[in-house]
């Protein structure tokens, strides 16, 4: 009897301990940075645990790599991949092995993204100015800014990178105007492709078929912008059929239908609160009652909107200001923290989001860093 007494705080003490280092690792996050290394004290690519339930951080690795703005990771979390934002002919993509247990990125693999082009058009650079990417394991794609085009990667079985598999380029609409892809997604139902265009103020569809000599085919125009509103990014609500819209120069948020490859727009409301024509990124929380944008140049911060669980419509709830300059951000997996790439300010800010109201407080904790762009966190 005395044993038995003695055993069980003992038991109930290792239950305790056990529960409370589950609780830990479901809490631990890995922080994935992509920076500017250009007049800039970045050196790349920065590896950090994040802890979701806490909001504390700390630098595990960093990676050597030239203008890595957007980084992504491969669905297996095994590779990740960045961008190299050039225009001078040393714009490309890496590609990296990932060891979650060593926090390590090694083995870096580059390739160019003008490579397989052969049209000389004087205002766009075959290429360059890579600004976004997407990876299902087989390819990768990235949207390239001033090369008006998109560069189309084969993955090996191991998901490194291969030299440029598919180049498409796009023409102005008009004498006046001159192509600028800003970035690229696939639609919920997998059959699909869709880009957007800042400087033709549209949104292109193409069939998406990874595992095809030409991944991407049938290109058209499903989304015509007013002109000068220039789109930016895209995002899907968590009910798969709304496609949300930020538009960089008229600041306005849209909220497009999607059906089996058609966007049809529903709405459209003002989101940058300051008149900066430089709104960024879009995110819905991982709820899908919140929808947030960024905004730069002018009364920089981040706009929060409410979404209809009915028609996916939006009401404007609030309006955050941060630090200069915010580019991406991303919010934790349970809703809790919503993190801030601050790039003029050179930190990422980090902010405890309100699940009731969307609203966002300052925890006046950020990370110091160079000139961060892009912000991808990942459960491993």
């Amino acid at each position: 009897m005395n044993v038995h007494r003695l055993l069980l705080p003992l038991a109930f003490s290792a239950l305790s301990l056990c529960a409370f280092a589950k609780a830990k690792q479901q809490a631990n996050l890995t922080l994935f940075v992509g920076t500017y290394t250009q007049n800039s004290l970045s050196k790349g690519i920065y590896v950090y645990n994040f802890n979701q339930e806490t909001g504390a951080f700390k630098l595990r690795s960093t990676a050597q790599a030239g203008n890595p703005s957007f980084v992504a990771v491969s669905p297996n979390g095994k590779r990740l991949y960045a961008v190299s934002e050039f225009n001078d002919g040393k714009q490309g993509a890496y590609s990296f092995d990932y060891d979650a247990k060593t926090g390590k990125l090694t083995n870096p693999i580059f390739a160019s993204t003008k490579a397989g082009d052969q049209q000389n058009d004087p205002k766009n650079l075959p290429g360059s100015d890579p600004c976004n990417l997407f990876t299902d394991g087989q390819c990768l794609i990235t949207a390239n800014y001033s090369g008006g085009d998109i560069s189309v990667f084969k993955l090996d079985k191991q998901g490194r990178l291969q030299q440029t598999a598919q180049q498409t380029r796009f023409q102005g609409r008009d004498a006046e105007s001159v192509s600028h892809i800003h970035c690229g997604i696939r639609t919920p139902d997998g059959k699909h492709f869709l880009v957007t265009d800042l400087g033709n103020d549209r949104i292109y569809r193409f069939d998406l078929n990874p595992q095809a000599t030409a991944v991407l085919t049938q290109h058209a125009v499903v989304y015509e912008a007013k002109r000068g509103e220039g789109p930016r990014h895209i995002t899907f609500g968590k009910d798969e059929k709304h496609l949300y819209l930020i538009n960089e120069l008229g600041g306005t948020c849209v909220v497009l239908r999607y059906n089996n490859g058609k966007l049809i727009e529903e709405q459209q409301l003002m989101a940058d609160e300051g008149g900066g024509k430089g709104s960024a990124d879009i995110h819905v929380s991982p709820d899908g009652k919140f929808l947030y944008t960024s905004h730069r140049l002018k009364k920089d911060g981040i706009a929060i909107f409410s979404i209809n669980p009915s028609t996916g419509l939006l009401t404007k709830v609030g309006y955050q200001e941060t630090g200069i300059h915010p580019r991406n951000f991303a919010i934790t997996p349970n809703g809790k923290y919503l993190l801030v790439a601050c790039r003029d300010d050179n930190t990422i800010q980090i902010f405890k989001r309100n699940a009731r109201t969307g609203l966002l407080t300052d925890t006046g904790k950020c990370i110091n860093i160079g000139k961060p762009v892009c912000l991808v966190l990942r459960k491993y």
